[in-house]
């Protein structure tokens, strides 16, 4: 998933029932071992993103993707809240057919509820090659919650997330 800042997307899917890990990463690019610079100057084609393994017996694909919806504004293609840029777009990467399904019925359930005022933009792409992102920006919430919360306040994400979707803002009612 890519959700914009990797460093929040970590923040929604750990310690969510049956989600084993949440790395951050990039993905989406054709450039081999992306490192953080490069991607954040715009160097490579590639995605903050977010991989994530779960068990099935304890949660579902359908339970992530609205996990997903629910901590990104799918109306914005430019980025995520204050991060501008190609690598801070939404997508959905989907490993094979069933999820391509999963991924595309999650959004026209969106739509057709019509809670948002804007069309969704979000891509749901096949799934590329995965790069881990540097030690150093993996559970980033853990290692500096001060920067973490500061970051998260003053990009305005949780406000903007609470305008989209209400109660249901950075939750997954799914599971």
């Amino acid at each position: 998933f890519a959700m914009g800042c990797f460093w929040c997307a970590e923040t929604a899917f750990e310690g969510q029932p049956g989600v084993l890990t949440a790395v951050s990463g990039y993905t989406g690019g054709e450039e081999l071992n992306p490192t953080y610079e490069q991607v954040s100057n715009h160097q490579t084609s590639h995605y903050e993103a977010l991989q994530v393994t779960y068990d099935p017996s304890k949660t579902t694909y359908a339970a992530l993707l609205e996990l997903f919806w629910h901590n990104i504004d799918p109306t914005q293609g430019d980025g995520q809240f204050c991060d501008r840029g190609e690598q801070y777009r939404a997508a959905i990467f989907v490993a094979d057919a069933s999820e391509r399904a999963a991924a595309l019925a999650s959004k026209s359930a969106i739509e057709k509820s019509r809670v948002l005022k804007k069309p969704i933009v979000t891509a749901i792409l096949p799934a590329a090659r995965f790069w881990p992102a540097e030690d150093y920006h993996q559970d980033f919430y853990k290692k500096s919650p001060v920067r973490y919360q500061s970051y998260r306040l003053g990009c305005g994400r949780d406000a903007r997330l609470k305008a989209l979707w209400g109660s249901k803002a950075g939750k997954s009612h799914a599971h």
